[in-house]
């Protein structure tokens, strides 16, 4: 009988949901990439779509290494990978690829011979396990009263602030916000009263509130320009205000993106089959080659698919009833989520230009290597608790 469940366990240890979903999406990738570089001109198609493939290839890799590595051994890990993190941060606003902070502005690359890499994306998965393991930490030793729970926020704004104040450093505004969503998406299940979640909500949404009245006014202009915004950030909200407005200046890569999602209609102009050029295409504008090629039919099925991915990873936290995994999950959870979100809404112009990639099917090494090591370790979750599960039922025999 034991023998029995042995073999029932090794085939459910692994959550095949999870890694058909990923496989799906990053088929869709590839197809988007091979099309947006044939229509782009600048790169081998070929090339392009090996180097995607490498990339996932050094990510399944990093999947079955996070896999051997159990709750208690993350949780070790955590601070470890954390200071990796800071220090990859650091070193790159002096060592920062040039040719790409001329042409972005943001000094968040290395470059290594002709590859670049972005630690930001390395510090993702190290931020989202060392806020789990300050969150569980402190729900540990308190009990949850207002008094505590500013005490955690605190905690958690001390890991937070050196991050965000790296990154604004760096001129990386997109990759900060998808910082402070996993913060918002911890805290959201970190057991905080909502005595205090509603308030810093309202303040949060009057400060959003605010900031957009000061960008529509000249007044308000000079103000921001005053506390560090830029040129160019000005021109992405006005470019999302009013993308018909100069659409071959400062909207015209919303506003091609816009005309080629519409083009698609309802089933879209086929593989292969684009017409509209769109800048930056094979990365932050892909979808604009989903929409295009595929229609409103194609484009629904990607974002059902990310549905999928999601729903199957909250699942985990309910199947593992671990409060360090939930916390873990709930980072990489809120993560994709609001890649998928900002990408899918800048696109079609619902969000202003961000410069934020689609999670497992945008070009991009280091941004795909984040995305598979998060998606490990929710994968890891599950992969042990099922063998700590079954460990238990044969000690009962």
């Amino acid at each position: 009988m034991a023998k029995e469940m042995t073999n029932d366990s090794s085939q459910n240890r692994l959550d095949y949901g999870i890694i058909l979903s990923v496989m799906l999406l990053a088929l869709i990738g590839l197809g988007a990439i091979y099309m947006a570089t044939v229509h782009d001109g600048s790169t081998s198609p070929v090339r392009a779509v090996i180097m995607q493939v490498m990339w996932y290839v050094i990510g399944g890799v990093g999947i079955f290494i996070v896999l051997q590595f159990d709750a208690e051994q993350l949780w070790r890990l955590a601070p470890i990978l954390y200071g990796i993190g800071i220090f990859l941060l650091l070193a790159v606003l002096v060592l920062y690829d040039r040719q790409v902070a001329a042409s972005t502005g943001a000094k968040s690359w290395f470059r290594l011979g002709p590859i670049t890499f972005q630690p930001s994306e390395v510090m993702k998965p190290a931020y989202i396990l060392m806020l789990g393991r300050v969150v569980t930490q402190h729900n540990t030793k308190f009990k949850h009263t207002t008094h505590n729970d500013w005490v955690l926020i605190g905690r958690m704004l001390l890991w937070t602030l050196p991050v965000a104040a790296l990154m604004m450093l760096q001129n990386d505004f997109g990759t900060t916000l998808v910082f402070l969503a996993i913060f918002v998406g911890v805290i959201l299940v970190s057991g905080i009263t909502w005595k205090i979640l509603v308030p810093i909500a309202g303040v949060g949404a009057a400060i959003g509130g605010m900031a957009i009245l000061l960008v529509t006014q000249t007044w308000g202009r000079t103000i921001l320009a005053k506390i560090g915004f830029k040129a160019y950030q000005f021109a992405r909200i006005d470019s999302w205000l009013n993308p018909s407005g100069a659409t071959s200046g400062d909207s015209f890569q919303l506003w091609q993106s816009m005309k080629a999602i519409g083009s698609g209609q309802m089933t879209g102009k086929g593989f292969n089959h684009l017409e509209v050029v769109v800048p930056v295409q094979e990365s932050d504008m892909i979808f604009s080659v989903i929409g295009e090629a595929f229609g409103f039919i194609g484009s629904a099925a990607v974002i059902l698919l990310y549905f999928l991915l999601i729903y199957q990873m909250i699942r985990v936290i309910f199947d593992t009833k671990n409060e360090f995994y939930a916390y873990i999950t709930s980072g990489v959870v809120m993560m994709i989520v609001f890649h998928v979100f900002e990408n899918i809404g800048m696109n079609i112009g619902l969000l202003p230009l961000t410069g934020i990639p689609l999670p497992f099917i945008s070009q991009g090494g280091s941004f795909l290597l984040a995305n598979m090591l998060s998606v490990g370790m929710v994968l890891s979750m599950r992969y042990h608790h099922t063998s700590y599960m079954f460990s238990q039922e044969q000690e009962s025999f």
